[in-house]
């Protein structure tokens, strides 16, 4: 099944700013009318929230309602032995990630909303596996979020490994923002940094701060739901999403606070305001972020020479807008937006494949390709 749409490259300027720009600097340019479509390559999917490929270049799927899909030929198989999750608001199976060394040593590493350990409600997971024929085997739960609460939002959960083979995940706040994201000795609002198998590096920031989570690496995040590596520099980049405006984009550094809730750009959902301040002395500022929001998900860069025209610039999902917007870089500055793919659909996530295509996962829809038209 294949569905074709016409690529919308139009330019937006909007209530924009970054760290280190005011929005006058960012600049317009003239439409690129690049001749790209989308093409359906997997289809009657529900809400898709992760992707990994496998050596065969089949796919590995993950269904925020617990399933997880092998795709491959044309054909859609149900694993076995996937962890419970706890379907609670936003959280369910989320992200997926292979090891680096995957082929040497089969793991496969997920985020899922978890009810182990004390107290009702669950909390945000990682569990690794193997993947033996059509069954997820071996599971071992590497890390879990210790205050479950029953609340729904902000479970984050976006997975990456760096260069050196740590892995870095994320949980949201959990709803609890004048608590968890400040706080160390709390999980939530952080981003987390471990070795493959779940034990802590010796230089991580708080490895020794007293009752400190020693698994976190920075802090003062409010729901992180995309995380990439920048495949020039190594270095993690994370968008995540705001209230009603300051959704932002962090580049992670080690033990630094990112300021969520004592310094912000948005507004409470309401309309009024929780802080009067967007920056302080000890918190980093966005590298970038958006006003109105636009709930940003899944995010890549582009290092494909198949868009030539894009290589160098980071592809954000848009869920509250159904696009796919496209951040032109000049020296991690941004210098200009385009929207891509207009009324797609709400895109989860969006993946640089192993063959250099570039894939988005559409919410109701399933997985689509960026082709050329030509």
């Amino acid at each position: 099944m294949k569905q074709i749409h016409s690529l919308l490259a139009i330019v937006f300027i909007t209530f924009v700013a970054c760290a280190q720009q005011t929005e006058s600097e960012i600049k317009a340019e003239t439409p690129s009318n690049l001749n790209y479509t989308t093409e359906i390559v997997v289809s009657d999917l529900n809400i898709p929230w992760g992707m990994a490929f496998l050596p065969d270049n089949s796919m590995l799927i993950t269904e925020k309602s617990g399933e997880l899909i092998h795709f491959k030929n044309g054909n859609k198989t149900l694993i076995e032995g996937v962890p419970e999750v706890y379907p609670r608001g936003q959280g369910g199976l989320l992200d997926i990630a292979l090891h680096p060394n995957y082929k040497e040593n089969g793991w496969i590493y997920l985020s899922h909303s978890s009810k182990e350990g004390d107290g009702d409600g669950g909390n945000t997971a990682i569990t690794r596996a193997k993947l033996n024929g059509n069954t997820l085997v071996d599971k071992q739960l590497i890390y879990k979020g210790a205050e479950n609460t029953k609340k729904g939002q902000h479970w984050g959960s976006r997975i990456v490994f760096d260069d050196t083979g740590y892995l870095y995940f994320s949980i949201g706040d959990r709803g609890n923002r004048d608590e968890n994201p400040q706080d160390i000795t709390k999980d939530g609002g952080k981003i987390y940094r471990l070795n493959d198998d779940g034990s802590i590096p010796n230089d991580n920031p708080f490895i020794n701060k007293t009752n400190a989570k020693t698994g976190i690496y920075s802090y003062g995040h409010r729901n992180p739901q995309g995380m990439t590596k920048n495949p020039f520099t190594g270095a993690i980049w994370v968008n995540e999403h705001g209230p009603q405006g300051g959704d932002e984009i962090n580049i992670i550094e080690i033990g630094k606070n990112f300021g969520w809730p004592i310094i912000s750009y948005g507004i409470n959902y309401s309309g009024t305001s929780f802080t009067d301040i967007t920056e302080k002395d000890g918190m980093e500022q966005p590298l970038f972020y958006w006003v109105p929001s636009i709930a940003p998900s899944g995010m890549a860069f582009v290092s494909s020479e198949i868009y030539p025209e894009w290589k160098g610039n980071v592809l954000v999902g848009s869920l509250k807008f159904k696009y796919l917007e496209r951040l032109v870089l000049e020296n991690n500055k941004v210098v200009n937006r385009e929207k891509l793919f207009e009324d797609i659909g709400r895109v989860r996530n969006v993946l640089q494949g192993p063959d250099g295509y570039i894939y988005v996962a559409v919410e109701g829809k399933g997985i689509v390709k960026i082709i050329s038209e030509e």
